[in-house]
């Protein structure tokens, strides 16, 4: 796997990351209760969730990139690596809790990803 790939697979994460985070946050400013018009409303008035689809936006033509170069038995596994992130970024930006079986789940995806891209 290329320097350039890897690259590519790095700001596709990153932008996971990024996005769920952002609808996170987004979330959790969403009224209580209420219609499913107010739902909308409060979803489109949101700087967060506008945020977090924008970034989802620019992931699709990276994946699509990435999808160009890799056969997409290989990148899937690979773009798994997200879930490791994502659990890492909600711990330390969020302050969420992460439980051991969470983290034990997460470093076995990672050891699978590890097991893929070697195989390429």
């Amino acid at each position: 796997m290329t320097l350039a790939l890897v690259l590519w697979f790095a700001l596709s994460i990153a932008c996971d990351v990024g996005g769920q985070l952002c609808l996170k946050r987004g979330a959790d400013q969403l009224p209580e209760g209420g219609s499913i018009r107010e739902l909308a409303g409060s979803l489109a008035r949101s700087s967060w969730v506008t945020a977090g689809i924008l970034i989802y936006v620019a992931e699709i033509f990276i994946w699509l990139r990435i999808l160009s170069e890799v056969p997409l038995s290989v990148a899937f596994p690979i773009a798994s690596l997200n879930f490791l992130a994502i659990a890492f970024a909600s711990a330390l930006l969020l302050n969420e809790r992460v439980g051991h079986r969470q983290w034990l789940g997460a470093f076995l995806i990672t050891c699978g990803v590890m097991i893929v891209a070697r195989t390429t």
